[in-house]
């Protein structure tokens, strides 16, 4: 990291990647996409080829942590964790599932290092990309290089925070009108998508997952300056596993008498959970023997086990070794959500061998090469149609294995690898063969 030319244009090109969340084993899927990303490159040489000649890469990606330290994965890739200086750890809910971020407008460690690396990857709309904006501008007003600002959509983050301020009021508030709290929330959401606009709008190159996503994008910053970012998949990791359902039983205490149904992710209104529990209670009240298995924690944690009892096994978060174990273990995945830009659990489902279910129109259907047959669509978001394309699967076994095992195909021969992402999608965003003109905002931004 000890880069001493700042926005130098040398020809080793230093990215720093800046994730504003906590990095911690349990963390959800945008920590885990960096670290998949940042692996891959640690397995790569210190100069890669490209074009005439060859361009090293000098990778340092920043999380949020307790304490500032340095985590190296190779001589050219590291993690590095920066204490927060606003963190939202104090308004988080009892049951602690939020991921916390920093609302600081400005982050002092940080301004000191990126200097440091010639492109800023900002991934998030708070601390980190505020800084990197700010310290932008300052270039600006100096002659000289500045450096290259691109970002990658991950979270829908304006949606997300009006669900959770509708929540902590509901909390920390009580007696507050209903709609009052709707309002205050719309207008939260309003503000950020302007706002995450605005800093997107001084990236040259900005990447999104879903044809939807960047079309939306393209629609404000124009169609030369989005590109795809895909998900990976870690086919070593996520497969099917024979033995994996006798383990869970005798892990968890799961039944072995009867299919399991399975979710990963924050437990709460936002991933479609009160919609999955009634379902599933459907299900049991008509005689339908299923066990729900829920892998994640979240507001929604208490509703679940007074709405199910002994038909739930609540697993809390869990590390991603354990959590390939126990999609093995399972045989259907059950993802009501609407809030993904991905969903990565959907990929990791398929991988071992899961028939999934899922909203018809989510992007999560993105996965899916032939729905109806690697997978199962839903075309209704209320339970009683969920139960029953849940019970279809639990009375036709030969149907539910028919998509399992097609599912596990197309995972196989359809979905990348991380290291193929990294290499199609990153690199040549990171490491253009030609250096492409700085993009400049226009007034007011």
């Amino acid at each position: 990291m000890d880069r001493r030319n700042a926005w130098y244009p040398q020809a080793v090109p230093s990215v720093a990647v800046l994730v504003e969340l906590v990095r911690r084993d349990t963390s959800g899927g945008q920590v885990k996409c960096w670290e998949r990303f940042a692996r891959c490159a640690a397995r790569l040489p210190e100069r890669l080829p490209h074009g005439p000649g060859d361009t090293p890469l000098d990778l340092t990606v920043y999380f949020l942590g307790d304490q500032e330290r340095t985590e190296p994965l190779a001589p050219h890739v590291r993690y590095a964790m920066l204490r927060p200086v606003l963190g939202t750890a104090a308004l988080r809910s009892a049951d602690g599932a939020e991921d916390v971020c920093d609302l600081a407008p400005w982050h002092p460690r940080l301004a000191a290092l990126l200097p440091r690396h010639d492109v800023w990857h900002l991934t998030h709309d708070f601390a980190f990309a505020t800084t990197a904006v700010r310290l932008d501008r300052r270039a600006a007003r100096r002659s000289g290089p500045r450096p290259r600002i691109v970002a990658s959509v991950h979270t829908d983050v304006p949606l997300l925070a009006s669900v959770y301020a509708r929540h902590l009021a509901g909390r920390r508030l009580p007696g507050t009108h209903p709609a009052l709290d709707g309002l205050l929330a719309d207008r939260a959401e309003t503000w950020l998508r302007r706002r995450r606009d605005r800093l997107l709008a001084h990236c040259e190159r900005v990447l999104a997952p879903t044809p939807q996503g960047r079309a939306e994008l393209a629609r404000t910053l124009g169609p030369d300056r989005v590109a795809p970012l895909r998900r990976g998949i870690d086919h070593g990791l996520f497969r099917p596993d024979p033995t994996a359902r006798a383990r869970l039983a005798r892990e968890y205490g799961v039944p072995a008498d009867r299919p399991l149904v399975l979710f990963a992710g924050r437990l709460d209104a936002t991933k479609g959970v009160p919609l999955l529990t009634e379902s599933v209670r459907l299900l049991r009240a008509r005689g339908r023997a299923a066990h729900l298995v829920m892998a994640g924690a979240g507001a929604g944690e208490d509703a679940v086990r007074r709405s199910l009892g002994p038909d739930v096994t609540l697993l809390g978060t869990l590390p991603q070794e354990r959590l390939a174990r126990v999609y093995a273990g399972c045989d259907l995945f059950a993802f009501p959500s609407r809030t993904e830009t991905s969903g990565n659990v959907v990929a990791e489902a398929m991988a071992s061998g899961l028939a999934v279910v899922l909203p018809e129109g989510a992007h999560t259907t993105r996965w899916l090469t032939a729905p109806g047959r690697d997978g199962i669509v839903v075309p209704h978001d209320d339970p009683g149609a969920w139960a029953d394309a849940l019970g279809r699967l639990l009375d036709r076994p030969a149907l539910r294995e028919a998509v399992r095992h097609r599912a596990a195909a197309t995972s196989r021969h359809s979905h990348p690898s991380w290291d193929r992402v990294l290499r199609e999608d990153l690199l040549p965003v990171w490491c253009p063969p030609a250096r492409t003109p700085r993009h400049t905002p226009g007034p007011g931004r």
